[in-house]
């Protein structure tokens, strides 16, 4: 593990006790918990996407924003779901952002996760998938994407037009040189990852996968992790593909922490998730001490060069910064961890 950030499910809406953490206050402590870790070298602040939901669902406003405030962290999504999108639009947008941040965007996308809704998508307007799940949707737009931010002529110019002219195919503007060295594909499953070696983008593991055979996440984790590697080489791809994944850590160093997360830790799960059986990680919570050694043995964690840290991005700023804080001061450096700040 080289780098680690924090992974925002952006959660709001009522807190208990009469108190509303409102769409507003979400984003702007979301800039604000950003700018805090970029002053500690963390490398990347990244986002989940849901529609439907009371967490975020359009990404790019945000990460321009936080690009704009900060000077070192990388800037991402974990991920957004190429079912609902127009994959020029986003193309554009994206390219917008990594302009915008010096080419610190990480754009995790995959075909999405379950919703709270019954295909979402075909409110958006995207119809006509064959898959229960829309898998063919999400596999149609980002084949499409990827070829606008390769900078493939997309549209014919028209030569009587007053602005340019001219002949043959445009591509999308603007361009972003190097972005497609920025994408991520989010796979829960070994052929979703090897899939994605052999397109040639990073992998974003998830959090959960479907599979369930006895043995421990982090093991299958990393056994997705190596089928992915292998994917890319055999594919020819030239350099090294990045690899993130991510877990739920707290270290307890105070009496507060203690209240919220000791006895939280626990083992793996199995549960259901769109109808398949899967496995999801477990948490850990302890002295920092204790988590160095837990997280050495986690076999997906050394296998990764990055880190996510889901938090409770719903407990605010200072009290995520705290903890962020710990993990940079007290773990992570026993990892490998490299901080941006040298």
């Amino acid at each position: 593990m080289e780098r680690f950030g924090t992974l925002s499910f952006g959660h709001y809406g009522p807190l208990g006790g009469g108190r509303q953490l409102t769409a507003a206050d979400s984003m702007h402590q979301a800039i604000d918990l950003a700018q805090g870790m970029d002053e500690l070298g963390v490398n990347g602040a990244y986002f989940r996407v849901h529609h439907f939901a009371r967490q975020q669902a359009s990404p790019m406003p945000l990460l321009a924003a936080i690009a704009a405030r900060t000077e070192r962290i990388e800037v991402g999504t974990g991920v957004i779901d190429m079912r609902y999108e127009n994959p020029l639009y986003l193309a554009e947008e994206a390219a917008a952002v990594d302009l915008i941040s010096d080419g610190r965007l990480a754009l995790g996308v995959s075909r999405g996760s379950p919703e709270s809704v019954v295909r979402g998508y075909e409110a958006f307007g995207y119809t006509g998938s064959e898959d229960p799940r829309g898998a063919d949707i999400a596999r149609e737009h980002f084949d499409l994407f990827l070829r606008a931010i390769d900078g493939e002529g997309l549209a014919e110019r028209d030569a009587n037009s007053p602005f340019g002219g001219g002949s043959g195919l445009q591509r999308i503007e603007p361009h972003s040189p190097g972005l497609r060295s920025r994408v991520w594909w989010g796979a829960g499953n070994r052929d979703s990852a090897e899939w994605a070696g052999r397109v040639g983008v990073n992998l974003m593991s998830s959090t959960l996968l479907t599979a369930a055979d006895g043995r421990p996440f982090d093991l299958l984790q990393a056994e997705q992790i190596d089928a992915f590697r292998a994917a890319w080489r055999d594919a020819g791809h030239p350099g090294t593909p990045r690899v993130s994944v991510s877990r739920s850590i707290f270290p307890i160093t105070t009496a507060e922490e203690e209240m919220y997360f000791g006895g939280r830790q626990d083992g793996d799960q199995i549960g259901v998730i769109d109808g398949i059986r899967s496995t999801f990680g477990k948490t850990y919570a302890a002295a920092p001490d204790v988590l160095v050694e837990q997280l050495k043995d986690d076999a997906a964690i050394a296998a990764a060069d990055t880190l996510m840290l889901t938090i409770p991005s719903q407990l605010g700023v200072e009290f995520n910064l705290r903890v962020v804080e710990s993990f940079a001061k007290y773990v992570a450096p026993e990892l490998g961890w490299r901080s941006t700040r040298g």
